[in-house]
């Protein structure tokens, strides 16, 4: 499950210390108890806070700093086989967020390839290979949403290697976003 839009708006106070991610530019910060913010987004397995009018990046891990729920990532079956993970690994990106862009990463054309291959020297354990790119060469949320994909494909079954790339060619440009992300961001 998502969080979903029921969280937005909402007013949390943080409970414990916290490291979030300033937004754009993934700068740490600590969040000491007692600050207070707003969600702003809650899609994927992140939250997006407004703190002191600074969006800020929150790791699902990390939400219960805030009393918020751990969102759940893509539901993948315990008895995955080997052949499932090219599709499952689709289904994880898909659960893999710009914190400033309320659609994935798959839907605004970010993922120009995905390849499962064996991994070399293991039986049954695979490689994957992710090139995406950004909606701007200069977003600092890349390594971000990066390491987030990175992570979220080393939790499969079956993989033991995980390779994300962030390629400026092609350029990215509006004509790689789906019909659906089109109608999400109202273009």
């Amino acid at each position: 499950m998502s969080a979903g839009s029921s969280f937005l708006y909402q007013p949390v106070v943080v409970a414990r210390p916290v490291r979030v991610e300033r937004i754009p530019d993934g700068t740490p910060v600590d969040l000491q108890p007692g600050t207070t913010a707003q969600v702003a987004q809650a899609l994927g397995s992140n939250y997006s806070l407004l703190v002191q009018g600074q969006l800020m990046r929150l790791a699902g891990k990390d939400a219960s700093a805030v009393g918020l729920p751990e969102p759940e990532g893509a539901d993948i079956p315990d008895d995955a086989a080997p052949e499932d993970v090219p599709r499952l690994a689709w289904e994880v990106l898909r659960t893999c967020y710009d914190p400033e862009i309320p659609v994935n990463v798959v839907e605004l054309g970010l993922v120009y390839r995905c390849d499962v291959m064996p991994l070399e020297g293991t039986k049954g354990l695979q490689r994957i290979e992710v090139d995406m790119t950004l909606t701007a060469p200069g977003c600092g949320m890349g390594d971000v949403i990066a390491n987030d994909a990175r992570d979220k494909l080393m939790g499969l079954p079956h993989v033991g290697e995980v390779d994300v790339q962030i390629v400026f060619d092609p350029p990215w440009d509006r004509s790689r976003v789906s019909e659906a992300a089109m109608l999400t961001l109202g273009l």
